[in-house]
């Protein structure tokens, strides 16, 4: 497996795992009706968050070669790589275009 794969696997990892807290302190630096300075330390804390554990760490990658860019959501492959799925026969209900 590609090491871009692993990283973007461990990424989303660690986003299910912190997503309580983040949202906790999200929600505590975000709310007027408490105190400046609670606030102030809710945002200190989720400065402290790692970095990785931000949802706009994830990039959509294809399972089969890593590739980052012409990804579709559907399948989670690349465009060549769904091409050639495609054209084999291996996806369901995709059929090569003809009129």
């Amino acid at each position: 497996m590609k090491s871009r794969i692993l990283r973007n696997i461990k990424a989303r990892k660690s986003i299910v795992n912190k997503e309580l807290e983040r949202t906790i302190w999200r929600y505590m630096s975000r709310n007027t009706t408490l105190e400046p300075q609670i606030r102030m330390q809710a945002q200190l804390a989720l400065n402290r968050t790692p970095r990785e554990a931000s949802p706009t760490a994830i990039k959509n990658r294809c399972l089969i070669t890593g590739r980052g860019r012409g990804v579709f959501n559907e399948w989670k492959m690349c465009r060549f790589q769904f091409r050639l799925h495609a054209l084999n026969g291996d996806l369901p209900g995709v059929d090569k275009a003809s009129w």
